[in-house]
């Protein structure tokens, strides 16, 4: 029977291996405002005097600046070691972009600088890269939506209260949820499992009642049968907040 140690280990080289796949032709790792050809592709945001950032940009097929798109910023899990190069691409690969394809959206996926999603440095390299693909790219900008995985579900709840003019909804995955309601103020559609031994399940269940209560827009799409490192098996999960969105971009419309 596997031990934890080795389906961390053989979940890593899996991650690894996506993240390293395909890596950019030269001149694809780019400065700000050089617009790509539809794909998938690992590009870098310089900053001046500031980090640079690393991430994953995908292009939809049929994407034309002649008509607006939606745009997904997608946050990583956590990794082991500190070290993010690639994570961006991987939860893109894995989860993200199989999830939520049929939006058309253009998805970015950056790797985090350092630590989680919640720190200082990382917060402004989020906007950064938002302001930069917002203009370099066409976006609806009422439809802009922040997901995540693990540590990138506790992400997004956190940049979406930071940055809530920037989104119009938000769906974090099997992610911790802030500890106040308060401030709320976009539309957010959790997804857990039931069968979370990392992130219980509790504290999502609680959190999304007392939104409810509150009068916030807040739904839960309770999983079960999957355990926390099995990334690809929320998928299906992800996959049926495209009606959700869907209603949620017709009425912000309207």
């Amino acid at each position: 029977m596997p031990t934890r140690f080795s389906i961390v280990l053989g979940i890593t080289s899996v991650l690894l291996a996506l993240a390293m796949y395909s890596q950019p032709v030269l001149g694809q790792t780019a400065a700000t405002g050089q617009a790509l050809a539809p794909g998938t592709s690992n590009r870098t945001l310089l900053r001046g005097k500031e980090p640079p950032v690393h991430y994953a940009l995908s292009i939809p097929a049929n994407y034309s600046p002649s008509k607006p798109v939606p745009l997904i910023l997608a946050l990583h899990f956590g990794v082991g070691g500190g070290d993010a190069a690639g994570a961006g691409r991987s939860v893109l690969s894995i989860l993200v972009r199989p999830a939520l394809e049929e939006l058309g959206a253009i998805i970015v996926a950056p790797d985090s600088l350092r630590g989680d999603w919640s720190t200082p440095e990382n917060e402004r390299a989020v906007k950064e890269l938002l302001d930069d693909v917002r203009g370099s790219y066409s976006i609806d900008p009422k439809k802009i939506v922040v997901t995540g995985f693990s540590m990138g579900g506790a992400g997004a709840w956190h940049i979406a209260e930071k940055y809530p003019d920037y989104f119009s909804a938000v769906i974090p995955v099997s992610g911790r949820p802030p500890a106040s309601v308060a401030e709320w103020r976009l539309p957010v559609l959790a997804i857990h499992s039931r069968n979370d031994q990392v992130v219980p399940f509790g504290p999502t269940e609680a959190h999304i009642a007392e939104l409810q209560k509150a009068g916030k827009r807040a739904e839960l799409i309770a999983l079960s049968g999957i355990t926390h490192y099995e990334t690809y098996r929320f998928v299906s999960g992800l996959r049926q907040a495209v009606p959700w969105l869907r209603e949620i971009w017709k009425q912000e419309h309207n």
